[in-house]
């Protein structure tokens, strides 16, 4: 292999925490960006659960590429390793990345297990607003993955229906509160 890609569609957009030579906005197919796992570290509890994002099986998923060097390859996957799974829920994948500039590679990503007990599946939004409200870990609260991973997309030009509606929620029902 010349090339060394990995695919990130939440946290790694913004957070890569790993050393890459080029960075590239792009799509996959055959999956998509999902709030559909259940978080018992990062943004919940097992007592109280948050969620995190997924890439989950159909469609297509806009974010971003990262090209590795050669020489920081194996740290990388071995970071991403004790990162993406903690609990096993996600499986290490390798698909197809097409960035906007038209080059076609092969890049590493994490898409949920749907066999897991932490996949949530496709639950309505309400739902999905009222765990998020209540999850928080040991990387902070739900609520504020769920605003940072929107603005991160807003900045990159990326338009994700769902997580819109989902923070247009938790927002209406912080400003109740208040």
């Amino acid at each position: 292999m010349d090339e060394f890609w990995i695919f990130g569609y939440g946290s790694l957009m913004w957070n890569p925490g790993f050393v890459y030579e080029e960075r590239a906005i792009g799509r996959v197919h055959g999956f998509h960006r999902a709030l559909c796992v259940l978080s018992h570290v990062h943004r919940g509890t097992p007592e109280v659960p948050g969620l995190v994002l997924g890439l989950d099986a159909g469609g297509s998923c806009r974010g971003v590429g990262y090209r590795v060097g050669r020489s920081h390859w194996r740290e990388t996957v071995e970071y991403l390793r004790q990162r993406e799974q903690v609990t096993m829920v996600y499986r290490a994948v390798r698909t197809g990345f097409r960035a906007d500039d038209g080059r076609n590679v092969v890049a590493l990503t994490y898409a949920v297990d749907r066999r897991h007990s932490l996949y949530a599946g496709r639950l309505p939004v309400v739902r999905l607003v009222a765990i998020a409200r209540r999850g928080q870990g040991k990387s902070g609260h739900c609520i504020d993955y769920v605003f940072n991973t929107l603005q991160h997309l807003r900045e990159i030009g990326i338009h994700d229906p769902e997580l819109e509606a989902v923070a247009a929620l938790l927002a209406q029902a912080n400003d109740s509160a208040a």
